[in-house]
C-alpha cells in the first residue's frame, strides 16, 4: 500500500467527515455576518496572544484571561457563534486525534 495514497484517503476522509462539514457550515455562516466575523477576529486575537504570552513567560495575564472570557461569553449568546465554537472544538478534536494516531505510529523513529 502506498502511503500517498492512504493520505490522500484520509484527506478525503477527513472533508467528508460530519466534523468538517459542520465547520466549514458554520464558517460560511460567520462570514455573512460582518459584525459577528469581526468579533470572534477579535477573540481569536485576544486568545492566541493570551496563550502566547503564556507560554512564553510561564504565567497567565489574569487581565487579559479575563477579556478573552469575557468576550468569549458574548459570543456564545449569539446562536451562530455558538454553533461556530461547537463545531470548532469537534473539529480540533478530530485533528487532534488523527495527529495523535500517526505521532504514536512514528514515536519510535522520532525518539
Amino acid at each position: 500500500m502506498n502511503v500517498y495514497d492512504t493520505a490522500n484517503r484520509l484527506a478525503q476522509e477527513i472533508k467528508s467527515s460530519e466534523e468538517y462539514v459542520n465547520f466549514k457550515a458554520a464558517k460560511e455562516a460567520i462570514k455573512l455576518n460582518q459584525n459577528l466575523q469581526n468579533k470572534i477576529k477579535e477573540f481569536d486575537i485576544a486568545r492566541y496572544t493570551s496563550q502566547l504570552e503564556s507560554m512564553q513567560t510561564g504565567k497567565t495575564d489574569e487581565e487579559k484571561m479575563k477579556k478573552v472570557q469575557d468576550l468569549y461569553a458574548e459570543l456564545i449568546e449569539e446562536p451562530e457563534a455558538k454553533k461556530y465554537f461547537e463545531a470548532e472544538t469537534k473539529f480540533n478534536i478530530l485533528v487532534a486525534d488523527v495527529n495523535k494516531i500517526i505521532g504514536e505510529a512514528i514515536r519510535e523513529v522520532m525518539e
